[in-house]
This record gives structure tokens, C-alpha cells and sequence, in this order.
């Protein structure tokens, strides 16, 4: 596997001498343009994004916005789409579906959105998914993991961008009951996400022969878990399961850490975690073993120019988050050109059965019977510092087709 840091990086971005833009050096190197860009003109392409700015999904949700803004600036360099400008306006759905509603209902009607885009929480990304079917929308969901959204929930205007709860567990669950047993303690958020994990996790450990010895619901937005682990030691489990996320989890593991409950060799894990929770920790205080969306260290030309466009607009190695953004965006943009048009009906038929470079080393596809976009599920266990790029000794790399519902197992009917 190549070897490269975050200095090597900044040192070829300073080599370039400032004679000519990062964006248009990897437009060129990506064959998007060539040594001259060209300004695009007309009326704007807009994408609309919400996230959950304000709430504990906020710092996730900053990354989120950071990679679509680089996609964005690649694009733009190239003379846009269509030659058309693109432009994302941004909005906060506060991790509120009322909210959520309000604003897309607004980027529709007043702001005269092409697309929506974003969303973490699970009862926000159902409530836009609805509008957007209703509006003649598309809508790309990229944080938010439910299963119902390409399952009992879908609908023909929404793709979803991140694997489901299920994926991610069924990935996931094999490594922390060889690496701590099978005797597991859930922490749940009381969300429709901590419940989403909860029910996906609970269903991959009882494959595995796990006995679930009990389960504590937390507030969204907890900061103190020293009981919630306290409860969870008198059980005597072998892993904590943390069906959390954000700053949640970030504070759940503090608490971890501070119990000193490894050295009783009561292990921690869960369905997701990345780069975004590890750096508040200032990764000292970050363990266990997790499911990944993307890391750092994948081996792929467009995983790496992604990597070097974020370090060269953001000044930090991009997290997950900023994976997701970035890619979701290159996927919308790239199907705005395929079809020649932003009407909606086209973008949803050159998006369905899509295969595409999804930055990972397996295939990426949007599955034309369900809109969920299957993936490589990465496993990883997290690490006191950084691992070259990124904080996590990578454990596995699992094929998102044998992770990913089957058709006959989801009530998807597109």
C-alpha cells in the first residue's frame, strides 16, 4: 500500500508555487479540464443542504458540508455543469423533523432549489424524503442511516448515499465478538438512530450466538455516561455496545476511558464511529473496534486526490463526513451532466443502477429497485494516535453486496 502523510501533502500543494490553483491542478490531473479553466455562466445550479449544524451531530455536519464544497470547487474550476455554476445553500435542521421540513420546504418553494441534499438524523431524512417526493424533488440522503429509508420508507425521489444500519452492523459485529467475547451491554440514544443501530446490532450478535446481558437509553445530547457504564459493568459483559453518535459518543467515550473499564477487559465497540469523533478526544481517550464508512488510508488515485483537495481548502485531513459530502455531490453533479438537464424525473432514471467510483477499493452502485448505494463497509479499531493517515488499524474491508439486503428481504417497491 503507498505511504503518505498529511506534511506530504501540504509539501506538494506549496510546490505548486501558487503559479496555479490546487482545484485546477487536480482538474487537470482528473482530466476535467485543461490548463485553462473557463467561467461558467447562466443561471445557477443549486443544492441545497441541511444538516444538523446546531445539534450534536454538528461537528460531522460542518465535514459533511466541507466535502461537498470541494466537490463543488472542482466542478466550478472546470467551467461548472452544463456550463452552469454550481452553488449550495446551506441550512440547519437543528436534529428537529419540523425543522427539517420547514427549511426544505423553503429551498423548494422560495430559494428554487435543483436538489436536496444531506440530512444525519433518521426522523429528518424520513420528513425530507416525504417533501421531496411530493415536491418532484431529488433528494440524496448522505448521513442518515435507516434502513426504512430504502426499505418500507423509500420512495422514488430519494437515494441514500450511506450504508444502512444493517450493513454497517452485519460488517462490524463478527470482529468485536472475536476481539471481546459474546457476552454484550448496549448504550442506546433514545433516536430513531440509537434504536436503528440497537435493533441492527441486536439482530447481527444474536447471529453470532451474542447474549445481550442488558441495555441502558440515554438522552440525545447526554454529556455524563458514568452511571450508563457503571450499570453496564455490574453485568459483567465482555463489550460495550454504543448504539451512539456524535458528540454522544465522544462523551461516552471519555467516560470509558475514565472508568478504566479496558483494563477490566470489558471491551467497546459499535456500528459507526470515524475521524470526526476521535479528534475532540484528541484520540487519547478514543478505543474499541467500529464500523467506518471511508478512512484515509484507502489505496485508490481518487481517494488520495480527494484527501489532497480537502487538505488544500480545509487544512486537515478529511474525516468520513467529508467523504460522504464530497462524494454525494460528485455523484449528483455527475448526474446533472450525464442527463443534460436538472429535471428531476432524468437525474432519477441516469442515478438508478448507476455503477461509479465511490473512492473505496470494491465497486459502488445505486441499486435501481431500492436507491440504496451499496458499498465497501470498512471495519477499524481505533487507535491512541494517528496511524500514518487517520486514527484506525483497518481490520477488514467487507463487500457491500454481502452485507446489503437481498430484494425479497426488504418491502422497498419502487
Amino acid at each position: 500500500m503507498t505511504q503518505f502523510s498529511r506534511r506530504r501533502f501540504l509539501q506538494l500543494t506549496a510546490a505548486t508555487g501558487g503559479a496555479m490553483m490546487f482545484s485546477d491542478l487536480i482538474g487537470h490531473v482528473m482530466g476535467l479540464t485543461g490548463r485553462a479553466s473557463f467561467a461558467a455562466t447562466g443561471e445557477p445550479i443549486k443544492i441545497g443542504i441541511l444538516d444538523p449544524l446546531s445539534s450534536p451531530y454538528k461537528t460531522s455536519s460542518i465535514h459533511d458540508v466541507h466535502g461537498a464544497n470541494v466537490a463543488v470547487d472542482l466542478f466550478n474550476k472546470k467551467g461548472g455543469v452544463l456550463g452552469r455554476p454550481v452553488v449550495i445553500l446551506e441550512a440547519d435542521d437543528a436534529s428537529n423533523p419540523e425543522t427539517a421540513m420547514k427549511v426544505a420546504t423553503k429551498f423548494i418553494k422560495e430559494d428554487r432549489v435543483d436538489v436536496l441534499m444531506g440530512t444525519f438524523n433518521g426522523d429528518c431524512a424520513l420528513a425530507v424524503s416525504s417533501i421531496a417526493q411530493k415536491e418532484n424533488k431529488l433528494f440524496m440522503v448522505t448521513g442518515a442511516h435507516l434502513p426504512e429509508l430504502t426499505g418500507v420508507a423509500c420512495n422514488s425521489h430519494t437515494f441514500v448515499f450511506m450504508p444502512n444500519a444493517r450493513m454497517m452492523a452485519q460488517a462490524v459485529a463478527p470482529h468485536i465478538a472475536k476481539a471481546y467475547g459474546t457476552r454484550w451491554y448496549m448504550i442506546t440514544a433514545t433516536t430513531v438512530d440509537g434504536k436503528a443501530a440497537a435493533q441492527a446490532m441486536l439482530e447481527a450478535g444474536k447471529s453470532l450466538g451474542v447474549d445481550f446481558v442488558g441495555e441502558t437509553v440515554t438522552p440525545f445530547g447526554s454529556t455524563d455516561f458514568a452511571a450508563a457504564f457503571i450499570d453496564a459493568k455490574a453485568k459483567n459483559p465482555t463489550a460495550i455496545i454504543l448504539n451512539l453518535y456524535g458528540w454522544d459518543l465522544v462523551y461516552a467515550l471519555k467516560a470509558y476511558a475514565k472508568l478504566e473499564l479496558a483494563k477490566e477487559k470489558i471491551g467497546v465497540g459499535g456500528m459507526i464511529s470515524g475521524e470526526q469523533i476521535g479528534r475532540p478526544l484528541g484520540y487519547a481517550n478514543n478505543a474499541g473496534i467500529w464500523g467506518l464508512i471511508w478512512d484515509p488510508k484507502i489505496d485508490r488515485d481518487s481517494s488520495r486526490r480527494f484527501i489532497q483537495g480537502v487538505i488544500d481548502k480545509y487544512n486537515h485531513t478529511p474525516t468520513s463526513r467529508c467523504y460522504l459530502g464530497y462524494a454525494a455531490m460528485t455523484q449528483i453533479l455527475e448526474a446533472i451532466q450525464r442527463a443534460g438537464t436538472t429535471e428531476t424525473s432524468a437525474l432519477i432514471k441516469t442515478l438508478e443502477g448507476h455503477e461509479f467510483d465511490g473512492l473505496k477499493t470494491g465497486p459502488s452502485s445505486f441499486r435501481a429497485w431500492d436507491h440504496q448505494h451499496v458499498q465497501d463497509v470498512l471495519v477499524g479499531e481505533a487507535f491512541g494516535k494517528e496511524l500514518g493517515l487517520g486514527h484506525y488499524k483497518i481490520l477488514a474491508t467487507v463487500p457491500g453486496e454481502t452485507v446489503a439486503d437481498k430484494r425479497e428481504q426488504t418491502a422497498c417497491r419502487l
